[in-house]
């Protein structure tokens, strides 16, 4: 065995797969199986920064929402089952002269910014199709750069095309070759525990799924609340952030909150069924920004964590950066993403 992943959630999932692309003999190792974390959840919003004040986080989220298409049209090919992936775009509406001043400057910034490769658009209504929130200005921001994906269909997608490229998917077993752990929150509790200061912590989200077939129209981001339309005929509603909470997989009154934002926004969610209401613990590494690179506690291995809310649309340039570097051990890798833990 090349490389042995420790956790099969979506960093650990897509880096295995990068490394199995490679030509490297794989085992992915989870005991709460694939997507057990918060990898298995529902929402699935794959959205860019906004284009300005550019720096080195937002273009790599912004090769990886590029590179998606292909990673995930590969993957698919290999799994011999639906991804859930589809760069549908995404609606905003704007409130105020304000609002539409501010999306129009970046209209003018996302050109340059993203070369032509994805849109950022102030638009009116007509322009638009599906359900559609109202716009205090009548004007709304329409981006071709995000992207949608059912999470825990990725990471079953991801699981077979691993398979069926001569990998293991396993819930125990040894480690062998080069370790990458991609553990989420159980890792940074002990790097925290270790250094004495907080490295990242867990943060609470709670979502909903309800039935209501809106697929082929773009993602809608209103009143602070991600709509998000899936490949199957339903529409997931997200997600609350919580630092402190009683119970991390239960959902309450919060998520009532946020689906009446919702049922504001598109009135004709309200009279959906909800199918699921979800809630679970995501890893934030303290900078915000996904910890890739040399594990701090354990020598020789590697560590991909802090995949909050970014870690499917940042997924394709972490499995690339981190296959290189375990691999090749070729270090590509934004200082900015480095494991602030010393050993």
């Amino acid at each position: 065995m090349d490389v042995t992943v420790k956790g099969a959630g979506i960093f650990g999932l897509s880096i295995a797969w990068a490394c199995v692309e490679r030509g490297a003999r794989v085992r992915v190792i989870d005991p709460n199986g694939t997507g057990g974390g918060a990898s298995g959840g529902i929402v699935g919003a794959l959205a860019p920064h906004v284009p300005e004040n550019w720096n080195g986080k937002k273009e790599f989220q912004f090769q990886s929402l590029i590179a998606a298409e292909d990673f995930w049209k590969n993957v698919e090919n290999y799994a011999g089952i639906e991804t859930s992936y589809a760069r549908t775009g995404r609606v905003q509406p704007l409130a105020d002269a304000r609002a539409v001043e501010l999306a129009q400057a970046r209209e003018e910034t996302a050109r340059e910014l993203w070369r032509g490769k994805a849109d950022w658009c102030v638009v009116s209504a007509e322009a638009l199709s599906g359900p559609l929130p109202e716009s205090e200005t009548g004007l709304y921001v329409h981006d071709t750069l995000t992207a949608r994906m059912f999470p825990r269909q990725a990471c079953k997608a991801l699981a077979a095309a691993i398979v069926a490229r001569g990998g293991e998917i396993l819930r125990d077993g040894t480690d062998a070759g080069q370790v990458v752990w991609a553990t989420g929150v159980h890792d940074l509790e002990r790097l925290s525990a270790h250094s004495g200061r907080p490295v990242g912590n867990a943060v609470k989200g709670q979502g909903a799924l309800l039935e209501f077939d809106m697929r082929e129209a773009p993602q809608i981001f209103a009143n602070t609340v991600h709509i998000v339309p899936h490949w199957n005929g339903t529409v997931a509603i997200g997600s609350t952030s919580e630092r402190d909470y009683a119970e991390a997989d239960s959902t309450d009154a919060q998520l009532d909150a946020v689906l009446e934002k919702a049922f504001a926004a598109v009135p004709a969610l309200r009279e959906a069924k909800i199918l699921e209401r979800w809630a679970g613990l995501r890893p934030r590494a303290k900078s915000r920004a996904p910890m890739l690179g040399r594990h701090p506690l354990e020598e020789g291995a590697f560590i991909a964590n802090g995949g909050f809310k970014i870690g499917f649309g940042m997924a394709c340039e972490v499995a690339r950066v981190m296959a290189a570097l375990v691999l090749d051990g070729i270090d590509t890798i934004p200082a900015d993403f480095v494991p602030e833990v010393s050993l």
